[in-house]
């Protein structure tokens, strides 16, 4: 009796080592792997495979004309050592980051907290107010009048009239008030897709939570929010927390229309911007990938940061 039970555990653990197998699992669920196959193709030749070349390229020199030539650590060693632009533009980078990542995270969850309070088309147009900024094509134009430096200029007027100022301000032209007014911008512009998620992630909550969450003692709206609301939408929270970290990281595009490029004594300027200066302009792609790459690890090591603050919501 006890030989043939112990054949009945070898053969229990046999199968069970098989059906651990990466081969037996992908047989098992093929059409799904099937079916998932046209993304992580697409995924892995558009996203995976061109951050790998650019790791690779950034320890080389490449002008586009010639055979990358093997440079070892030397972009990097330029890139902290030598390029002082690069220096103050990481700074800016990471005061957007500092600023913008963390208030932005938390307006979206804000207003979508609020929003989620009113029903039908109300809800639904207000949602369209706060997300219209951020897909809008005419955003730095309304902002270039905002910002004109001249007593025409909205913000100029506005304080001249109320004799806040003596004489207009030439805002974007002026180095101490770049940085902030490219702040406030790319806060206004942040409101996008972080707070679509965090929208559908509150009208997903099941609404027995909060009875199930009386019973057990929460007596108020804002332990609602952290012991129920917040822990049952943690996937949104997650995706957009990626969204605005990436946002921050990856600011550019304002400060090249309200700034220029280069911006007064780089004052404005940011990773992306120097990245774009390297590659785009000098075509000096194995130092733009070196920059490049930087920035894709500044972005993954704040991920998971946050990833893990993020893991104690609710405790």
């Amino acid at each position: 009796m006890a030989s043939q039970e112990m054949q009945v555990s070898d053969e229990a653990l046999a199968i069970a080592k098989k059906q651990a197998t990466l081969s037996y699992r992908v047989k098992r669920a093929k059409w799904s792997y099937g079916m998932l196959a046209p993304y992580f193709i697409l995924f892995f030749f558009f996203t995976i495979l061109p951050v790998l070349m650019s790791i690779v390229l950034s320890f080389t020199y490449f002008n586009m004309l010639e055979w990358p030539q093997w440079v070892g650590w030397k972009n990097y060693i330029k890139l902290f050592l030598e390029d002082d632009i690069f220096l103050v533009s990481l700074k800016n980078t990471l005061i957007f980051a500092v600023v913008t990542g963390p208030v932005s995270y938390f307006l979206c969850l804000l207003f979508a907290w609020i929003i989620n309070e009113f029903k039908g088309w109300t809800r639904a147009f207000l949602t369209l107010i706060f997300y219209a900024p951020s897909i809008c094509g005419n955003a730095y134009l309304v902002w270039n009048l905002i910002l004109t430096g001249d007593r025409y200029g909205y913000l100029n007027g506005l304080l001249l009239k109320f004799d806040f100022i003596n004489e207009a301000i030439i805002w974007m032209k002026t180095e101490k008030y770049i940085l902030p007014c490219l702040i406030v911008v790319q806060l206004w512009l942040s409101l996008g897709t972080g707070f679509l998620s965090f929208i559908a992630g509150l009208q997903t909550v099941d609404k027995s939570l909060y009875e199930a969450a009386a019973l057990d003692g929460v007596k108020n709206r804002w332990q609602e929010l952290w012991y129920v609301t917040l822990p049952a939408m943690k996937p949104q929270l997650m995706f957009g927390a990626v969204m605005q970290i990436t946002q921050s990281f990856a600011v550019a595009d304002i400060s090249v229309q309200l700034a220029g490029n280069p911006s007064v004594n780089y004052a404005g300027a940011t990773v992306v911007t120097h990245l774009l200066d390297y590659g785009s302009t000098r075509f000096e792609m194995g130092y733009a990938s070196a920059v490049a790459t930087v920035l894709f690890l500044l972005m993954v090591g704040t991920n998971k940061l946050v990833q893990k603050i993020l893991r104690r919501v609710g405790e």
